[in-house]
C-alpha cells in the first residue's frame, strides 16, 4: 500500500461486530454462501488497505439460547451453547478469509485446543500489529453477556480507534425503520442521548463500556457493498456515537 493511500484512512485499527444472522442471508439462518462472500469482500477490502481489523461475530444464525428458555432450557446453558455457535461462525469466516490469501488468527474466550487459541490480550495485539485479521469468538467467556458487550470489551482491550456495528439498516433511527416509515436516521449522537432516549443500539453494558472508555461507535449497514471502506476513509455513513 502506498504512503498516499495510508494518509487517506481515518481509522487505522477497528473492531467490527457483525451478527450471526448476517451470515444467514435472507433466511437469517445457517450460512448463506453469497452472504459469506459479501462479508469476506468487505473485510478484505479494508484489510488490504492496511487497516488492522478485529472481528466479533454472533451466533444467532445457528443457535439462540434465550428463545428456548420457555421450553425449560436454563439461560446459562443456552448462553454457553450460543458462545460455541460464535466459534463455529468464526471458523467459517476464518477459512474463507484464508482462501482469499489473508492471514488470520482466531482466539476464543473458552479454551478449545486444536481449534482456537485461548484469548490472550498480548498475543492478539501482536497479531493485529502483524497485519493479521483477528477473530474473537466465544463472547466474553461468560453467560448473560451479549456479543455486543464482547465486541466493545475487545475493542477497548485492543486499543481500537473505532467499534463498528454492522446491521441490516443504515444506522440508528428515531424508531424502528422496519416497522415505522416515518423513522428518521440520526447521523450523529452521544452515549448520553442513547441512554436518555433508550435507543435500541446495543445492550446497556456495551454502551456503558464505550462511554466510560471514550470508545467511538459507528452503526452502519454491512449489507451495502463498499460502506465499510467509506467509513474507514472518513465518509459520513451510518450513525456515529461518541462522548
Amino acid at each position: 500500500m502506498s504512503e498516499g493511500s495510508q494518509t487517506q484512512l481515518k481509522y487505522k485499527r477497528i473492531l467490527l461486530k457483525v451478527s450471526g444472522e448476517s451470515l444467514g442471508g435472507s433466511n437469517r439462518f445457517g450460512v448463506d454462501p453469497q452472504a459469506l462472500r459479501h462479508m469476506v469482500t468487505e473485510i478484505s477490502q479494508v484489510a488490504n488497505c492496511g487497516v488492522e481489523v478485529g472481528v466479533v461475530i454472533g451466533g444467532g444464525n445457528l443457535f439462540r439460547g434465550i428463545t428456548l428458555e420457555s421450553s425449560g432450557l436454563e439461560r446459562v446453558v443456552g448462553d454457553h451453547i450460543g458462545m460455541l455457535a460464535t466459534v463455529m461462525n468464526a471458523l467459517v469466516l476464518q477459512q474463507t478469509l484464508a482462501k482469499e490469501g489473508l492471514s488470520t488468527a482466531l482466539f476464543s474466550a473458552m479454551g478449545i485446543p486444536g481449534i482456537a487459541e485461548l484469548y490472550h490480550r498480548k498475543l492478539a495485539l501482536n497479531c493485529l500489529a502483524e497485519g493479521k485479521i483477528v477473530l474473537f469468538a466465544g463472547g466474553t467467556g461468560n453467560p448473560l453477556f451479549t456479543t455486543d458487550s464482547a465486541a466493545c470489551l475487545r475493542a477497548i482491550e485492543m486499543r481500537a480507534d473505532l467499534v463498528l456495528k454492522g446491521t441490516r439498516v443504515d444506522g440508528i433511527y428515531t424508531a424502528n425503520p422496519e416497522e415505522d416509515d416515518s423513522a428518521e436516521l440520526i447521523p450523529r449522537t452521544s452515549y448520553n442521548e442513547i441512554l436518555a432516549k433508550k435507543l435500541a443500539v446495543m445492550d446497556l453494558t456495551a454502551i456503558c463500556l464505550c462511554q466510560e472508555h471514550d470508545m467511538p461507535l459507528c452503526v452502519f449497514n454491512i449489507e451495502v457493498a463498499g460502506r465499510l471502506m467509506k467509513i474507514i476513509r472518513g465518509e459520513n455513513c451510518g450513525t456515529l456515537v461518541d462522548s
